[in-house]
């Protein structure tokens, strides 16, 4: 049995239950959430006061006699807000508040001395920079890394960032004069607040934010001239490499990020990567990888995974030219999904209708038969967490497209 014959069988990660619930009385539903409680107050007290020594180094810039709370506090404060899904700050004044979840805070939480008014923390993240917050919060990350608390969640023995840009508002007025801004018809004017998100990801779906860069236009650029994802790419990249100068990266993003300055900085950086390929980024690399896929039947490969048939195939070594007359050159691999399965149809209700999907990527490894399926399913689809992410913080109760300050430091800080 050759290669292209050969049907390798993977098992695929079951689903979540289905089943309905368990407890048969009151009791033991109280039961299951006073243990759910107390591990969650377990983890609490494991990973928050580190942070909050970090947090507590950043310089608070208001005037000691008038301090009521420390800057720990209303830090501290502004990540419950978004632990308890909070929608405004209203709201946070309003149900964070509660005399008896107060007392529960401040047992799991002693450093909490008493809730702040959501207004002050937001009058702070205006005199504090972003920077500071998430230099702090950096070296927290670190001292995880160096006490090896993910080591059993690496994907292929690196660490997975997931790069994707979304709009975060828009309105028919301008916050700011960093905002982005285009044109909608003949005399309207939208502007938007555009971030780049970066997330690191480890086996079994856990995702933990790694940094956020706001596009900003300088000194409100003309149409032209405004910031924009690639530019802020390359902005977040230098950071990460300042930040963790040895940590062995994997790079995941979408289509746009398939282009030679983007690869080049990975290059650079000694970072691997697995970048959607679509057939317009660059259809030079698309088009020899379609004739290399002809003339080499054996680099192909299909795979049982679950109820869904994956066949691969692959071109290594495609020669890409870039700079003046093309003098630089680097080595591109791409590789090729095609995945069918079968669906309930919505009228007759049998498993009869067949879908099918086709996905492409680009490669800084070689691809083998031994790394095909993991460098595809394990590594580059796992992309979709941060999509998954960000959806989950728009509509899932995080409120990511409420404005929680009209003043962009303080936005940009919350």
């Amino acid at each position: 049995m050759n290669a292209r014959q050969a049907v390798f069988f993977r098992n695929k990660r079951p689903a979540q239950s289905n089943r309905k619930c368990e407890a048969s009385d009151v009791a033991q539903i109280l039961e299951q959430r006073q243990q759910t409680a107390e591990e969650l107050a377990q983890w609490y007290r494991q990973v928050l006061p580190p942070l909050l020594h970090k947090l507590a180094k950043i310089p608070d810039p208001r005037q000691p006699t008038k301090i009521t709370h420390k800057i720990t506090t209303l830090l501290l404060y502004g990540i419950l807000l978004f632990a308890f899904q909070m929608q405004s700050r209203r709201q946070a004044n309003r149900e964070l508040s509660d005399v008896v979840l107060r007392e529960n805070l401040s047992v799991i939480l002693p450093e909490l001395e008493s809730l702040p008014h959501a207004d002050t923390l937001a009058r702070l993240l205006e005199r504090i920079t972003p920077q500071e917050i998430e230099e702090q919060s950096i070296k927290w990350l670190r001292d995880l890394i160096r006490r090896k608390k993910f080591r059993n969640y690496l994907i292929r023995k690196r660490y997975l960032i997931a790069i994707d840009g979304t709009q975060k508002l828009v309105r028919d007025y301008a916050l700011d004069e960093r905002c982005q801004h285009r044109k909608v018809g003949e005399n309207g004017t939208l502007y938007s607040v555009y971030v780049l998100e970066c997330l690191l990801i480890f086996d079994g779906g856990m995702v933990l934010p790694l940094m956020t860069e706001y596009l900003e236009n300088k000194n409100g650029a003309e149409m032209d001239k405004q910031d924009c994802e690639r530019r802020a790419f390359y902005r977040v990249a230098a950071r990460i490499k300042q930040y963790f100068p040895k940590l062995p990266v994997t790079i995941v993003a979408d289509g746009l990020y398939a282009c030679e300055p983007v690869l080049r900085t990975c290059q650079q950086n000694n970072w691997q990567y697995m970048i959607t390929l679509k057939e317009g980024s660059m259809p030079a690399v698309y088009q020899e990888a379609q004739a290399l896929m002809a003339l080499e039947p054996t680099q192909q490969q299909q795979v049982q995974w679950g109820d869904r048939t994956q066949s691969y195939t692959w071109a290594n070594d495609i020669e890409y030219g870039y700079g003046q007359y093309e003098r630089h050159k680097m080595l591109l691999h791409v590789v090729i999904c095609h995945e069918a399965w079968y669906q309930e149809h919505p009228r007759t209700g049998q498993a009869d209708e067949r879908i099918k999907v086709r996905y492409a990527w680009l490669s800084s490894q070689r691809i083998t038969p031994a790394n095909v399926f993991d460098l595809c399913t394990h590594v580059a689809r796992y992309r979709w967490q941060i999509e998954n992410n960000i959806l989950t913080e728009k509509h899932r109760g995080y409120a990511m497209e409420h404005n929680f300050s009209d003043n962009w430091q303080a936005m940009t800080g919350f």
